[in-house]
């Protein structure tokens, strides 16, 4: 088992809290979206390990978190 690099592990703590931010925000406005998207970015870094992937998938399901609020 190898240990992910730093810029993995930022990205994984970066997008847990934004999904995090987007969980709360979802249940304060009793909102779907926002908590499907939340749900991913907190989950998906576990099942992602390239660092290229991890951070384009974290940057498309952010703007996705901004285009589709609702």
């Amino acid at each position: 088992m190898s240990f992910p690099s730093p810029g993995a592990l930022f990205a994984s703590l970066l997008f847990g809290a934004i999904g995090l931010g987007a969980l709360v925000y979802a249940r304060k406005t009793s909102a779907l979206k926002p908590a499907i998207l939340g749900v991913a970015l907190m989950a998906y870094p576990y099942f992602v390990s390239d660092n290229l992937l991890l951070w384009s998938v974290g940057i498309v399901l952010t703007i996705a978190l901004f285009v589709f609020n609702g």
